[in-house]
């Protein structure tokens, strides 16, 4: 039987890891072959360790293991060049690109008067400018293909506010409009935007030392924790739940969804 993508070709920043891996490989599995992107390197200012090359291959691996292609690239998404020169290269290889997943982003947790303005400009930086540089390098590659889907990875603090993070809620309510935005202009090309919106995922961003992070910001001030809290009894989803929303919006299944924020959050943004 086919997949969901067959045929189809994927970006994925961020996908040395984590929610990264866990997109490609789910699309690798559906038919998808893919682009993956990932720093690789130190990130600035982060609580959580960096992802590094060994887990980059890990990755290839494990699409490869499905059968698929996977092309990988070094390189940060806050070069534009570098990116452009990473995803036209990979394109040259795998022949087309139908989906961009621009999943790669930061969470430094601070109370408000403890954030610097070097977290404030490294988040921007990352988790907007490289969302934006994504797109920028992936599009014209869907605008050849004759459509595709833009898959922007916001998070619950894209829809609600969350306490302790004013850098990075402003960044996911920032890629949510980018994504409304981009939607807008590519519609004449049959490409669809969306932004996902999860939950607290149990990856190496979520672990232990962004806990610590979290729990002195609660200490400072206890009473916004709670909105912390998911509607559904779990305290945190799996990265591969949140990859078959990522498989949903990539597939033909959802052909006319577009402009959307479409939320695996366990029901934390309503409660």
């Amino acid at each position: 039987m086919a997949g969901r993508v067959a045929g189809k070709v994927a970006l994925i920043t961020g996908a040395a890891r984590g929610q990264g891996r866990a997109d490609a490989v789910r699309l690798a599995e559906e038919g998808a072959d893919v682009v993956v992107v990932d720093v690789c390197g130190p990130l600035p200012g982060v609580d959580y360790a960096s992802a590094t090359p060994a887990e980059l291959d890990e990755t290839v691996r494990a699409v490869e293991a499905t059968g698929r292609r996977a092309v990988a690239g070094q390189v940060d998404v806050r070069d534009l060049d570098g990116m452009r020169a990473v995803v036209d290269g990979a394109v040259e290889q795998l022949g087309r690109l139908d989906v961009v997943v621009a999943n790669a982003g930061i969470c430094i947790p601070r109370p408000w008067h403890r954030v610097t303005p070097e977290i404030f400009r490294d988040t921007l930086d990352v988790n907007v400018t490289g969302v934006w540089n994504t797109i920028m390098v992936g599009a014209p590659h869907l605008v050849t293909a004759g459509g595709g889907s833009v898959i922007v990875i916001s998070s619950a603090a894209g829809l609600k506010v969350q306490p302790y993070m004013v850098p990075y809620t402003t960044s996911k309510w920032a890629v949510r409009g980018m994504a409304k935005a981009f939607a807008a202009e590519l519609a004449q090309h049959s490409i669809r935007v969306n932004s996902v919106h999860p939950t607290g995922v149990a990856t190496g961003m979520g672990g232990a030392a962004m806990q610590e992070a979290l729990g002195a910001a609660m200490a400072e001030n206890p009473r916004p924790r709670a909105m912390f809290t998911n509607m559904l009894p779990v305290d945190v989803t799996a990265p591969e739940d949140i990859a078959d929303t990522v498989l949903f919006l990539a597939s033909d299944e959802s052909r006319y969804v577009t402009a959307h924020e479409i939320a695996p959050d366990a029901g934390v943004t309503e409660y």
